[in-house]
């Protein structure tokens, strides 16, 4: 059973990876490099770089350097690369200054766009003079910032979801950018943040975006303003999609994918002739093969003498009435729900990015995991003086040899995924992914972030593994309890998606508006805490102790987030 559990795991990240490759080099008509390169104050960048077969110094082509939004990767912007380089097009989809493999901290070096300009303005197979730039959200903004670099170094422009005269960029004016499309989608949820609307659709009549297109009328969708051969032409497109929703939209792509083909001399398939959405498709079906190895080969180590010791005697039953147990499970889903942003958002100043702890999102998930695991410990702690149980009966001995060979099971699981991970990087230049939701190697300077934050978190992974196996109960069938503890940890935070986004979808703005960015970040903690909840139950179920579940949570999580986010200021040993 547990070889055919890890064949048929191993088979989907198999023939994930393999489609993802397939689908972004076209069939082997297009190369991808992950390149690395020096910026112009000593800072190292990270990109992949798509290069159609006819790009050649004797025949070069045209080029779009495309730029992904805060807290993403290079990989966020696949979607747009793959359609562009099956049409011809080098590109280099840039990863931004502290963001993925590029040098911290973010926000510097002008995003990092000026550096990856110069960079793909000097590769040998490149026509110089049919340069695109493309950004979204923040991407948007350093590839302004290239602009201003080099006013002569491109032919036209796409901003994604993005804005000009925002967070540092230049002011938008009828003359610059050149050649500018703007796609903007019908859902955005930085409408006030980019265009001083509330509503995403009113964008048309503000001044700013009437400035940007030189007219005092309200901007038209889909009507060509201004002249392409003096590059003053601009173009709006509204997707009806969200700000995230660019990456999944055909019609986002379509519109950027247009743009190019028309002011770039771009030829090939029409924009909405598309393929991304396989690669999209395949990096899901390797995603679900990597989360679903976990239990084989956590039941493969378990099984060796080593980690035999980790399982001990069986934990006291624990069981509610109906009525207690549906408020333990309101509480347990609405708890940290509650607490989600007004503790991420108090991170901004009670725990600022710093040289210690650098990593500004990760810091407010870690102070909103202490503060909800600190609540709940607490009422755990008033349950557990009346219930007559001591801790060990209940799945935490006090025993350090124990925790010691739990982490050790924990690190050599983790350590299989990782290697895995880094094989379809290495041989493929694929990682695993849907969306927002990305699991990537780290860099060297990750590292050492990984065993810094690590602990930390461990501590909170132990408080949710107690109080989720006893004040929801343990005396149904553990497969049961599966669902229900998936359900219940990621249920709350489908609760506030559906709140946020109904008035906004029905015309109107998100319900809570101040908090665009922590609403999207909220998307990924469905997935992480449904994840959390399974591998929990079902190391519980195995070992009949918190340790193994905990601290797997706790490598996994802190390995995820780590990668995936932002580091906003240069690390002490940096």
């Amino acid at each position: 059973m547990r070889l055919g559990r890890g064949a048929a795991a191993l088979g989907l990240i198999l023939a994930g990876t393999l489609l993802a490759a397939y689908v972004q080099t076209d069939g082997g008509a297009v190369t991808v490099h992950d390149v690395r390169f020096v910026g112009a104050t000593g800072n190292g960048m990270s990109g992949l770089l798509y290069v159609p077969d006819g790009a050649r110094p004797e025949s070069p082509a045209p080029a779009v350097l495309a730029v992904h939004g805060y807290i993403n990767s290079r990989e966020t912007q696949s979607g747009f690369a793959i359609e562009l380089a099956r049409r011809g097009v080098v590109v280099l989809a840039l990863d931004q200054t502290g963001h993925g493999y590029s040098d911290p901290p973010a926000f510097a070096a002008g995003f990092g766009g000026p550096d990856g300009l110069a960079h793909l303005r000097g590769l040998g197979f490149v026509d110089a003079r049919r340069i695109g730039l493309e950004g979204h959200s923040m991407g948007g903004w350093a590839v302004q910032m290239a602009a201003a670099s080099q006013p002569d170094g491109y032919a036209a422009m796409v901003l994604e979801g993005s804005s000009t005269g925002t967070f540092g960029a230049p002011d938008g004016t009828p003359e610059t950018p050149r050649n500018l499309a703007v796609v903007f989608s019908r859902y955005d949820e930085f409408s006030a943040l980019m265009w001083d609307a509330g509503v995403p659709a009113d964008i048309v009549d503000t001044a700013k975006l009437k400035t940007l297109f030189g007219t005092a009328e309200p901007v038209r969708v889909g009507e060509l303003y201004g002249d392409p051969a003096a590059g003053t032409a601009r173009l709006l497109a509204m997707p009806a999609v969200t700000h995230p929703g660019d990456h999944l939209s055909s019609e986002a792509i379509g519109a950027a994918v247009a743009w190019f083909q028309a002011r770039l001399a771009v030829t090939g398939p029409a924009p909405l002739e598309q393929v991304w959405y396989w690669k999209e498709l395949a990096t899901l079906i390797a995603l679900a093969g990597l989360l679903l190895l976990i239990f084989p080969v956590f039941d493969r180590l378990l099984g060796w003498r080593a980690f035999a010791a980790v399982r001990t005697d069986p934990v006291a039953t624990v069981t509610w009435s109906r009525g207690r147990g549906a408020v333990n499970l309101l509480v347990t889903a609405l708890l940290p729900v509650l607490l989600f942003f007004p503790l991420q958002t108090a991170a901004e100043s009670l725990l600022p990015a710093n040289p210690l702890l650098p990593q500004q999102i990760t810091n407010g998930i870690l102070l909103w995991a202490w503060g909800s695991g600190l609540v709940s410990l607490a009422l755990f702690a008033v349950w557990l003086r009346g219930s007559g149980h001591s801790l060990g009966e209940l799945g935490l001995p006090l025993s350090l040899p124990l925790a010691a060979r739990a982490a050790g099971l924990a690190l050599g699981c983790c350590g299989v995924l990782y290697l895995v991970v880094v094989a379809a990087a290495f041989f493929l230049d694929v990682d695993f992914r849907f969306w927002v939701v990305a699991l990537k190697t780290m860099a060297p300077f990750h590292v050492p972030l990984f065993l810094i934050y690590l602990p930390l978190f461990a501590v909170f992974f132990l408080v949710l593994s107690l109080c989720l196996h006893t004040q929801l109960g343990n005396a149904a069938s553990w497969r049961r309890d599966l669902w229900r503890n998936g359900l219940v940890l990621s249920g709350g935070f489908v609760l506030l998606l559906v709140l946020q986004y109904t008035p906004l979808l029905l015309g109107g703005t998100l319900l809570l508006p101040s908090q665009p960015l922590l609403t999207i970040v909220a998307f990924q903690f469905v997935v992480l805490l449904a994840v959390v909840a399974v591998v929990s139950t079902y190391c519980f179920a195995r070992t009949n102790n918190v340790y193994a579940g905990a601290f797997l949570n706790s490598v996994f999580v802190t390995w995820y987030i780590v990668a995936g986010t932002a580091t906003q200021a240069v690390p002490f040993w940096f």
